[in-house]
């Protein structure tokens, strides 16, 4: 497939202008001429420069790689089609949609980015965080840095002792069980050839206990709605998890809350003092 440069400019040209800044989770300020979004908004929103994405603009520069390209139909909250649009303009074939998809769906995107003052995290049905909230990242680090299998939270939990150390030690036998139950369910639900399956036999391979746990044969085990969570900061929080599931492409928005006036609830406002001024 040949990039099509003009085709490329204009569509990037046209979805930025339509775009507005509180669409995107930015504010609008108050001396404001653009109409739509400014093109070093879109380049931060993109993670890249901004005479990069201006060059693509002005149909200069190199053929962007896949990786580029993705970035750019996130930042600017295209949809599936959109997106494959985006790519084809490129000159890529689009990637496989669903499950195994990382593209997260505009209207998903718009609620989170409202979520300005609570910890939240959209998540794959394999446990791979691909976006959080600030508070999110001061409550349990940065889940997005890690590559690989270490990317799943069930991988890590059977891999890594440092995973458990967020965890309330009692909750430990019960999340051991239900990351090997819900990994069973997936490997099912999308077959042998699948990611979910690879993972399962990594974790055949270097746990011990994966193995005795993933020889029970258990299904159905959900996560508990209130989770206890141990923070080197503010210590023991218990908090409760609200899942919105995004159905075409598998992927869930955990929002965690605490019970107004409870302990929870004020080490959860300290985290947010302590935690985002630790982040800066």
């Amino acid at each position: 497939m040949v990039i099509d440069r003009t085709g490329l400019a204009e569509f990037l040209r046209r979805r930025r202008e339509s775009l507005q800044p509180e669409d995107v989770g930015l504010p609008r300020g108050r001396r404001r001429r653009t109409s739509g979004l400014r093109r070093e908004e879109v380049a931060a929103l993109c993670h890249m420069s901004t005479d990069y994405y201006a060059r693509l603009e002005r149909e200069r520069g190199p053929q962007p790689s896949e990786q580029m390209i993705a970035s750019i139909a996130q930042g600017l909250h295209l949809s599936l089609d959109e997106r494959d649009h985006l790519f084809r303009l490129a000159g890529h074939n689009p990637p496989a949609r669903g499950a195994a998809g990382e593209h997260i769906s505009p209207g998903l995107l718009r609620i989170f980015d409202r979520l300005h003052d609570t910890p939240a995290e959209i998540v794959t049905e394999l446990g791979e965080t691909l976006r959080q909230t600030e508070l999110g990242v001061a409550l349990t680090g940065d889940l997005t840095a890690y590559s690989g299998p270490a990317r799943s939270l069930g991988y890590r939990w059977f891999t890594d002792p440092a995973t458990r150390q967020l965890y309330a030690p009692d909750e430990h036998p019960f999340l051991t069980r239900m990351f090997a139950s819900g990994l069973r369910g997936v490997v099912t639900l999308r077959g042998p050839d699948s990611r979910a399956a690879h993972l399962a036999d990594l974790l055949l391979s270097q746990s011990e206990e994966f193995r005795q746990v993933w020889n029970d044969h258990e299904v159905g085990i959900r996560p508990h709605e209130v989770k206890h969570f141990v923070h080197p900061e503010v210590g023991a929080l218990e908090l409760t998890c609200q899942t919105l599931l995004e159905p075409s492409q598998s992927h869930h928005l955990l929002v965690y809350t605490a019970v107004p006036g409870s302990e929870s609830h004020e080490k959860l406002q300290l985290l947010s003092v302590v935690g985002t001024q630790a982040l800066r």
